[in-house]
């Protein structure tokens, strides 16, 4: 019999196990966690004792769950959420708190209010551990797996315990080098001119480019390139034009002109660009995340105060 009993757990045994189980790895587990992996190896001993399973076994350069471990996952997301539910009457004070979360983004929203968002929270806590990763096209196992603690993404994912909120609403623009070119000069310079864009990986194109299509207007679009991200250095010294979020000039294309749509015989410009944050219903009530979202729509009101060439708007529901 294990010298080990139900009382050995803990809710870090536990949300340690779920991180190897859905990293299926130590390496990224202890990231994800903000520990070493020496300690995850030491805290997955001591499960395996207790559970009477080796729960993981080697598999290529991961490792995969048992059946038994599968079938315990559940289990220890119920707990977890019953120990926050238990925990949620708390008082938190930021000066004392020590935080460690986890926010899912893509490259635009990331660049744009994660760096003064985790200024601020670095400023504001005793100790702050962020990891950020890639929300992709997020689907509701994200949040209710609590493979994050807040999601950030213009399509947030569906479900009765997933809550949502609209943190701003923002428009396309037409970007350009300005050292290369003029802005377009009408509809029929905009359309012969040659276009970058963006297509994710997993084949997701820009709602604009989904519009334009849907209406049977075929830019020349000449390149493609899988984010945000990479638009700048195939924009710089070139004579190529982008329709991309006009938030954009805050960060990765903080160099370039931007000017409005010239088709207003088209609906395009009435496009709206809606961000929103997206967290499970387990947090709902909880003190040091509802001070978190606080933080993060202070973040967007100062971004909002940035001069732009057309309003941006923020919403409180």
């Amino acid at each position: 019999m294990s010298n080990f009993d139900h009382l050995e757990l803990d809710g870090h045994a536990l949300r340690l196990f779920l991180a190897v189980l859905e990293e299926g790895s130590v390496t990224a587990a202890a990231e994800r966690l903000g520990v070493t992996q020496s300690a995850v190896s030491h805290n997955l001993t001591k499960l395996r004792r207790i559970m009477r399973d080796p729960l993981f076994t080697k598999s290529g350069r991961g490792i995969v769950a048992t059946a038994h471990a599968q079938s315990l996952a559940e289990q220890a997301r119920f707990l977890l959420d019953q120990m926050q539910a238990f925990a949620s009457g708390a008082d938190f004070n930021p000066a004392d708190a020590r935080l460690s979360l986890t926010i899912a983004a893509n490259d635009l929203q990331r660049d744009l209010l994660l760096p003064s968002l985790f200024e601020s929270l670095e400023r504001q806590l005793a100790d702050i551990r962020m990891t950020v990763v890639p929300s992709l096209l997020p689907g509701p196992a994200l949040l209710r797996e609590n493979r994050c603690d807040l999601l950030i993404s213009p399509r947030p994912p569906e479900g009765v315990d997933i809550v949502q909120k609209r943190l701003l609403t923002d428009h396309y623009m037409v970007f350009f080098d300005p050292e290369m070119r003029a802005a377009p000069a009408n509809a029929d310079d905009y359309m012969s001119t040659r276009h970058i864009t963006v297509r994710y990986g997993n084949n997701r194109t820009l709602e604009f480019d989904d519009m334009l299509e849907n209406q049977g207007i075929d830019r020349n679009i000449v390149l493609r390139v899988p984010n945000f991200t990479a638009i700048a250095e195939f924009l710089r010294g070139s004579q190529m034009i982008a329709t991309l979020p006009s938030l954009l000039q805050q960060h990765a294309l903080r160099d370039f002109a931007r000017v409005p749509l010239p088709l207003d015989t088209l609906a395009v410009n009435t496009i709206d660009l809606p961000i929103y944050m997206c967290w499970h219903q387990r947090y709902q009530h909880d003190p040091s995340h509802r001070w978190l979202r606080s933080q993060l729509e202070d973040v967007v009101a100062a971004k909002l105060r940035t001069p732009s060439n057309r309003p941006l708007s923020q919403q409180t529901g």
